[in-house]
């Protein structure tokens, strides 16, 4: 049952509700035959039984709901498949050699530029390299000997080649035009009106924040810290709700990354360089957008797994700063404080699966108009009138404690905490709830 069954229900006929994904994948969430596969593959390889071990591990790696990794039997070895992103990623392993491969563009001429940029990428690369097949394909490579590919080389060095496939052929292609797509037939496309509704929403979010920090009432020199929670909060936002491939994401990753840089730049310096990356964001062509909309299949996320007491670290480390932005009148800044919030932890972190249910209906409480334009029956908020729908918020919150509750049995928000006189201070005592959850597993 999914989570949007398990809100809502099914002891009455509803809408259907579109079939959209929100925010990153992660390989944390694995089912327990996943984990006896992972310990029969290293069972296997001391017991030098490789072709065995490697089966298990790609049983290790296959997520059902994905579909994400395929093998068969050839000869003496196996051949396989697995997909991350934009890019598909074959090999074939024996009981001496274990190779994969991913191609990540065509050229019908070599150029001097990109051949560079791949050559000093090489060097940060620890298992891989990017290389050029006798078609001349831009492929990224990784070989090894099957009594050094212990499952633990295996997927560390197959996690390398999926990340740099996906991430490089979309950025290689819209910077070298001499470049052409290749291996992308498995993409399946998003239909023209969740294109239309994502890049209406990326435009006009960016629109809001930039006019608020260039018209605002608050003074973006005497308060950075402010603004930089505007940009943050719409960054990490966009990343989630409107799940970005391409230049688009690795903009958003940017942004990130800038922000949060050990140099020398002031907070106000690094919030100059944000508007810039985002009003080049926003100057694209609309038809740029649309070509990296795109549903894909992923293998191997690249979220960092921690526990509820990482949420409730970054919650009691930021919450507090919204109240002198609130009680100031600076809503926009005050609201943006708990976005930020939610959005670092979708962002940086494989959190624990309530939490990140309970922080995805965060969103659909506060963007709630979003997620009616791409056709969800959504009546958490009405947004025209400032009015909650109280029952449809705590029925949605049990829902997810009764998903959950095998796992984490000790499980029991306190919505009498919740306050509804606004968004702003809804979104306060929603994180406060969330915060004070006892998120411990059942042994």
């Amino acid at each position: 049952m999914s989570f949007f069954e398990r809100i809502f229900g099914n002891t009455e006929p509803k809408t259907p509700q579109p079939d959209i994904r929100f925010g990153r994948y992660s390989d944390s969430y694995k089912e327990s035959d996943n984990y006896e596969a992972w310990d029969q593959s290293l069972e296997k390889f001391e017991a030098e039984d490789y072709i065995e071990s490697y089966l298990a591990f790609f049983r290790y790696l296959r997520d059902e709901q994905e579909n994400n990794v395929k093998w068969w039997e050839d000869g003496d070895g196996i051949r396989f498949e697995l997909y991350q992103g934009s890019k598909k990623i074959s090999g074939f392993a024996d009981a001496k050699m274990l190779k994969a491969e991913a191609k990540i563009a065509h050229s019908d001429e070599l150029n001097v530029n990109f051949m560079r940029q791949l050559i000093e990428r090489n060097f940060d690369l620890n298992y891989s390299r990017f290389a050029l097949d006798d078609d001349n394909n831009l492929t990224i490579v990784f070989d090894t000997y099957t009594i050094d590919g212990s499952p633990y080389k295996l997927y560390y060095a197959l996690k390398e080649v999926a990340t740099n496939a996906d991430k490089q052929d979309d950025l290689l292609l819209d910077e070298f035009k001499v470049l052409q797509p290749i291996g992308s037939s498995h993409l399946e496309e998003l239909s023209d009106f969740e294109k239309e509704a994502k890049y209406n929403f990326i435009q006009s979010q960016i629109k809001i924040v930039l006019e608020e920090i260039d018209a605002g009432k608050l003074n973006k020199e005497q308060y950075p810290g402010g603004i930089a929670y505007l940009l943050l909060n719409l960054t990490y936002k966009l990343d989630y709700l409107t799940k970005p491939e391409g230049y688009t994401m690795e903009t958003l990753e940017r942004i990130h990354r800038l922000y949060f840089a050990k140099d020398e730049k002031t907070t106000s310096q690094k919030n100059v360089l944000l508007c810039k990356e985002l009003r080049k964001l926003m100057d694209r062509p609309k038809e740029d957008f649309f070509k990296e909309m795109y549903r894909v299949t992923t293998t191997f996320g690249i979220t960092t797994p921690v526990n509820h007491d990482r949420v409730v670290s970054v919650i009691d480390g930021e919450l507090h700063n919204m109240d002198w932005y609130k009680d100031n009148n600076h809503l926009g800044v005050a609201g943006a404080v708990p976005g930020y919030i939610v959005g670092f932890c979708l962002f940086n972190y494989a959190i624990p699966k309530p939490d990140r249910d309970l922080l995805h209906l965060y969103f659909q409480v506060i963007e709630g108009d979003y997620f009616k334009t791409l056709g969800f029956q959504n009546d958490f908020y009405d947004s025209q009138n400032n009015n909650f729908n109280r029952r449809a918020i705590r029925k949605a919150i049990d829902s997810i404690v009764d998903a959950h509750r095998s796992k984490y049995n000790k499980l029991n928000p306190m919505t009498s905490i919740l306050r509804y006189d606004s968004l702003v201070e809804f979104a306060k005592s929603y994180l406060l709830m969330i915060r004070n959850l006892d998120v411990t597993k059942t042994d």
